[in-house]
């Protein structure tokens, strides 16, 4: 098992920008695959984008392409969501997930194994 812990989230205008971080704790960060979702109100969750445990490979939802960027640094336990162009619909609870010695990049939030506690961005018009 490993712990997750976001932070970065805040308050911010549309067309603006903000970097999520996710610290990771327990297991041996490099043995997850990492993937960030969020979850609006009223809403389900859904998936933002994806690294590879080596960080080589990456994968976003359409809806991000672009304009959001996953990255990871295995020396420091921790994964980050670059986010620019920030509009209004972006706003939602963003959590980070780790799926265990995937080799795969997977967008269905029951395949990943822990999920951290969420961090709350917020894009105003």
């Amino acid at each position: 098992q490993v712990q997750l812990v976001e932070s970065g989230g805040g308050l911010v205008q549309a067309g603006g920008s903000l970097r999520l971080s996710c610290a990771a704790s327990g297991r041996t960060f490099s043995s997850y695959a990492m993937g960030w979702f969020r979850q609006a109100p009223g809403k389900e969750r859904e998936f933002v984008a994806a690294i590879s445990r080596s960080g080589v490979s990456t994968y976003y939802a359409d809806s991000v392409k672009g304009r959001f960027t996953i990255s990871r640094d295995n020396a420091k336990n921790t994964v980050y969501l670059q986010m620019n162009s920030l509009k209004p619909e972006d706003t939602a609870v963003y959590y980070c997930a780790a799926d265990f010695l995937s080799g795969n990049l997977r967008r269905k939030d029951y395949e990943y194994d822990d999920w951290g506690q969420g961090t709350q961005v917020t894009v105003t018009s």
